[in-house]
């Protein structure tokens, strides 16, 4: 059951990247490298990966989308990856148990729920797609610490219109 939470604004590190569904499995696999610059300068994450979809093309054609890693204050990986902050507000969040291929089903499920409800979500329609102010995915398992797929744990989080 997806419940109402507030969220601070969280600053991260992250690469940015647009595009086809199937290529999501790339840009997640950016996290790592994410991690391993940050433990190069002594930083450690201040929280879970995470992918923030900011532009869903009609038909998920084209995403324009991040992974993410959360830190304190802002750090200087290279020209490749960006600073940013995941804006702060009330968000709808709900988790999600299982593999990530489970991760379109809830989704809906979520979204769906929000209709019914009469939610208003942060995001905007452009030629290109739905534009979205917060919507991520939070990994919160480990899958070198947590081999079992059916185990692991996501959040899902979506930023509510002021």
């Amino acid at each position: 059951m997806p419940s109402l939470v507030e969220r601070e604004d969280q600053p991260y590190v992250g690469y940015r990247a647009t595009v086809g569904f199937d290529g999501l499995r790339e840009v997640a696999h950016r996290i790592a490298a994410i991690v391993g610059a940050l433990a190069e300068r002594g930083v450690a994450p201040a929280g879970a990966p995470f992918f923030r979809y900011l532009v869903l093309g009609p038909d998920m054609a084209s995403l324009t989308v991040e992974a993410g890693v959360p830190v304190a204050a802002p750090v200087e990986l290279g020209e490749e990856y960006l600073n940013d902050v995941v804006p702060g507000g009330k968000y709808v969040m709900a988790t999600h148990h299982g593999a990530p291929d489970g991760l379109a089903a809830a989704t809906a499920e979520v979204l769906g729920w929000g209709t019914a409800e009469g939610v208003r979500w942060d995001r905007t329609q452009g030629a290109d797609g739905e534009h979205w102010t917060g919507r991520l995915e939070v990994y919160r398992t480990d899958p070198r610490v947590e081999p079992d797929a059916t185990k692991w744990e996501t959040d899902l989080y979506f930023r509510l219109a002021d």
